[in-house]
């Protein structure tokens, strides 16, 4: 018998490792919604966590999205942006969020519950863990994504939200 926390992994692994993080590989695909990105294997990090969440409400595995708010360019004055992940409900571990952009040089995101692993610690002012839970993405993020005529218009056009 699998349980939730081994479907759960099997599904953040999935989208972590093999859906391309669309401004990694610099691809003009834009896709916002969880099919687009399957279907595509490529999604910003909003995009992924909407697969994620997706699969794991496939499976009958409570889920949300969920976002922090980050130093995009630390040129001054500093650009802030949002950047998506999700949190999933483990029976043993409650809530626990997890982020599946995708792993690089300096970013190492694991699914270890419970110790959080993200993509991305809060680390300059400004940045935060923005404490809300989504059942659906914000419309500032449906917009970029579903505007954005390729990569670098939507690195150009990330959205940001005061904490």
């Amino acid at each position: 018998l699998i349980n939730k926390v081994d479907i759960a992994k099997a599904c953040f692994v999935f989208v972590r490792d093999e859906i391309k993080h669309t401004s990694d590989y610099k691809l003009n695909r834009i896709t916002c919604k969880a099919s687009e990105v399957l279907e595509h294997g490529t999604g910003f990090c909003f995009a992924k966590s909407h697969l994620l969440a997706a699969l794991l409400r496939a499976n009958s595995i409570p889920a949300g999205l969920c976002y922090q708010r980050l130093v995009y360019a630390d040129d001054a004055p500093l650009v802030f942006c949002l950047h998506g992940l999700n949190s999933v409900f483990l029976e043993d571990h409650g809530w626990y969020r997890m982020d599946a952009r995708g792993n690089k040089d300096g970013v190492n995101a694991q699914f270890s519950p419970p110790l959080e692993q993200l993509a991305f610690p809060i680390v300059n002012e400004g940045e935060a863990d923005l404490p809300e839970m989504y059942s659906e993405p914000l419309a500032a993020v449906i917009d970029v994504l579903s505007s954005g005529e390729g990569y670098r218009d939507v690195v150009e056009n990330l959205p940001d939200i005061l904490p």
